[in-house]
């Protein structure tokens, strides 16, 4: 059954995606792992050379960087360059280009990219993951980190005076909610799909709300759509979004990496200096790792080059570099004159102490709520009304589950856009002749009009309004059902939007045969081209959730239990939002 968490995802492989072939693999991990404890050993063993003069041609290193690390690794290079630093001899020669993340990881994992760099260091292993799902055999080997950047909430000067900044302190569920609610600030951030620091921080709302004792969907669905109404292309779109010159315009708060303040404040004299909100629940880290691109198709001298160059990075000098363009190193404590250039100050816990970055499985799981979200949704409810559904609700002054299964899905109807589309159907055994169902609404806009003026929201609240019971039998009719109102969906399937089947059903079909008919049915029709989960939901104790959790999952959905009809509503929203994260 389908839960509220996800297990955690870690990689434990040093070279990640094509299995990396013999030849001087070992020696350049030995490299790689002197360099977790220092260089003095490689260095000694003369595998990293620090001599003086160059012999023969440099060792020429394409690089992709982060924008915003990229005139920090810049300078590091041209240093490089200037000084004539060697690896077994042969000066190095560190050409670095500023590349979006987003682009770089996608051209690595269609393999267009793959002969372009010799070394990669985007800004977060965000990407790294992204350019390894792909089969497109690219091998990424990590040496090590960079820099540091923790992920915070920025805010022009008139909205923190009303959030209270820097006395007051939130989590990020707090946070999101006093910015999307009544009287809010207008809030905006990279598009999560294309900026670390954007899905990042969308994930940390998604793990504070979970955390949160509150109606965690409906928030992580009003902070999705807060964001998508006021979405920045990249993460150097975000600063001029904000409302700095005109405050009735524009956005009153981002999410942004305090070394993204620093240098916003450094550069504009304190006309509009941004103040940062860190989270007291712990912010998100870019944590800027270098790979070796390809390391198995890399002669040995590229491959030392690499390392050469990130021992450098991680020297005093690079390092002293890396904080004058604001970013954290591992070479001494947070620097309060960083944070206070960035736009923090006590008692905001910028500290950071239990800063972790989120599970491989949790990114995934958030990019799929935001692309759902983004998308808008087609959704065909299926809704069980047998005898089952005319049992009483424990604690509910005697309503039926059918009743407060209505009571939900009306609520759910609420929260949906005009653009959203949304049909119904309902089912049981013999409901309309030689039929188990009946089609009650087309699935359709909900902000559409008939020609008497309704909504089709209108029409479709009646709809449910007036589903009632048939009979007392508990025959179900569910899986000749389910396959019709899968077909249809699939048929009538609309790109670019979230297309699925419901299916709320208080019953149990006892039919093997029919069941094992209906899952091979669906193996056969499963199309991930043009995919269309089902979403089940069990209500109450006579339903067999775990035969339905495995119908579903056929189709890339999954199965949901509830005790109390009343909690279809969190349990939907929930669950249309995991079907993304699936995708």
């Amino acid at each position: 059954m389908e839960r509220h968490s996800l297990p955690d995802g870690e990689t434990s492989d040093s070279t990640r995606g094509r299995r990396p072939r013999r030849r001087n693999v070992l020696i350049a991990t030995a490299v790689l792992l002197s360099l977790a404890a220092g260089t003095g050993i490689a260095a000694a063993s003369g595998i990293l050379s620090f001599a003086d003069g160059c012999a023969g041609s440099p060792v020429r290193i394409d690089l992709a960087a982060s924008p915003d690390i990229a005139p920090a690794v810049t300078a590091v290079a041209d240093g490089a360059r200037r000084d004539d630093i060697t690896s077994d001899g042969r000066c190095i020669d560190v050409r670095v280009d500023s590349r979006e993340n987003h682009e770089i990881a996608d051209d690595l994992a269609t393999g267009t990219a793959a002969d372009d760099y010799e070394a990669w260091l985007p800004d977060s292993d965000v990407w790294v993951e992204r350019a390894l799902t792909a089969d497109a055999g690219i091998a990424l080997t990590p040496a090590g980190s960079a820099a540091t950047t923790p992920v915070a909430l920025a805010v022009v000067p008139s909205a923190g005076t009303r959030l209270g900044w820097p006395g007051k302190t939130y989590t990020w569920a707090e946070l999101t909610a006093v910015t999307t609610g009544k009287n809010g600030v207008r809030l905006g951030a990279a598009d999560p799909a294309r900026s670390a620091t954007g899905l990042l921080a969308f994930s940390s709302v998604v793990t504070s709300a979970r955390k949160a004792d509150q109606d965690s969907g409906t928030l992580i669905a009003a902070t999705a759509e807060a964001l998508a109404a006021r979405v920045s292309d990249s993460d150097g779109q975000v600063i001029p979004s904000l409302a700095l010159a005109d405050v009735a315009k524009g956005n009153e708060a981002v999410f942004l990496t305090e070394q993204a303040a620093f240098t916003h404040n450094s550069t504009d004299g304190g006309v509009s200096d941004l103040q940062l909100f860190y989270p007291t629940d712990a912010a998100p880290v870019l944590d800027y790792p270098l790979n070796l691109v390809n390391e198995p198709e890399l002669t040995t001298d590229e491959s030392r080059a690499v390392t050469r160059f990130m021992s450098l990075l991680n020297g005093e000098e690079a390092q002293r570099t890396m904080a004058e363009h604001g970013f954290r190193t591992a070479h001494s404590a947070v620097a309060d004159d960083l944070v206070r250039a960035a736009g923090g100050r006590a008692p905001q816990p910028y500290a950071l102490a239990e800063a972790r970055p989120p599970t491989t499985d949790l990114v995934r799981e958030t990019l799929g709520m935001w692309t759902v979200i983004l998308q808008h949704a087609r959704l065909t409810v299926v809704v069980d009304t047998s005898g089952s559904m005319a049992q009483p609700v424990p604690g509910s002054g005697g309503e039926s589950r059918l009743e407060v299964t209505k009571a939900s899905v009306l609520q759910t109807l609420a929260g949906f856009t005009p653009d959203d589309e949304v049909g119904l159907w309902d089912f049981a055994a013999g409901r309309d002749g030689g039929k188990d169902f009946r089609k009650l609404a087309e699935t359709a806009p909900l902000g559409e009009r008939a020609k008497a003026g309704a909504t089709h929201r209108d029409s479709l609240s009646d709809a449910v309004s007036a589903l009632a019971p048939v009979g007392t039998a508990s025959a179900t009719g569910m899986y000749d059902t389910t396959l019709a109102a899968f077909k249809e969906a699939q048929s009538s399937y609309v790109s670019g939007k979230c297309n699925a089947v419901v299916v709320l059903t208080g019953g149990a079909d006892p039919d093997g045969a029919a069941r094992t008919a209906l899952m091979d049915e669906l193996r056969k029709l499963a199309d991930p081209r043009r995919p269309v989960p089902l979403i089940t939901i069990a209500v109450g104790p006579d339903a067999d959730p775990e035969a339905l959790d495995e119908i579903a999952r056929i189709t890339g959905g999954a199965g949901y239990e509830v005790s109390d009809p009343a909690d279809i509503r969190s349990v939907m929203t929930e669950a249309i939002l995991s079907v993304g994260a699936r995708r």
